[in-house]
């Protein structure tokens, strides 16, 4: 079963005042990116995997989706979206992704936001995704940057005057344990290539794939978010069924 960290209370307290929680998809940096890999969501039939506070799906069914299916394992993110959301396009679902079975072809998008990196089973995720998405249906997701997933215990470190990120085991794939808002969080390390060749073994097209960092006009507005440009702490990627 899928680490449900969500629902430890002083980790849920600590997500809960983020600036992606607080101001839901305005106050996370990489979503202009992300939002540019959707397709036209008119009429269109969605599910989110790892929805929590159900930001994207009602920014999907204010796009024009016909409905919105979210999902979560985390009981606390399922009631702050229930209690955030009067739409009764949009259905919300308690569910582990580690055992997701989705109808077959039954959707045009599937969207995941950070969600990814925690799954152990992600090739069992992939082909359920494959078989829910219509023909030509799209599977649009960030995760951590795997950069990300395999730092050094040292962090950052200064060397020239500049601060740099160690990476730690790149090609070692498998769990991470670190503290994060809550000591023993646990997320799973994969390198780029086999997000992508995962995709490709199942049958996907790529369409975009991007190693995101904040633009100069982002930096321009946050320049705490400078030192981003130093790794890309993000991975987006587009791809078509």
């Amino acid at each position: 079963m899928t680490q449900n960290i969500y629902d430890n209370a002083s980790f849920f307290a600590g997500y809960s005042a983020l600036p992606r929680s607080v101001q839901g998809l305005a106050g996370a940096p990489e979503w202009p990116s992300l939002q540019a890999m959707l397709p036209d969501l008119r009429g269109r039939r969605v599910v989110d995997l790892g929805c929590g506070f159900g930001w994207f799906c009602r920014f999907a069914r204010e796009a024009g989706a016909a409905g919105v299916l979210g999902i979560d394992v985390s009981e606390n993110m399922l009631a702050r979206a229930r209690e955030m959301t009067s739409d009764p396009a949009i259905v919300y679902r308690q569910a582990d992704l580690e055992g997701l079975d989705l109808p077959e072809g039954t959707f045009d998008l599937v969207y995941s936001s950070l969600t990814l990196h925690y799954l152990r089973r992600l090739p069992a995720l992939i082909a359920q995704v494959h078989q829910a998405l219509v023909p030509q249906g799209r599977f649009v997701f960030s995760v951590e940057h795997p950069i990300m997933t395999a730092p050094s215990q040292q962090g950052w470190r200064t060397e020239g005057g500049r601060q740099v990120w160690p990476v730690d085991r790149y090609l070692d794939e498998g769990p991470r344990t670190t503290d994060w808002l809550a000591k023993g969080v646990v997320k799973q390390h994969r390198t780029m290539a086999t997000y992508l060749n995962q995709l490709l073994q199942q049958g996907f097209a790529l369409l975009r794939v991007e190693e995101w960092a904040p633009t100069d006009d982002q930096i321009a507005e946050h320049p705490e978010w400078a030192s981003e440009r130093e790794r890309p702490p993000f991975l987006l990627v587009s791809a078509r069924r």
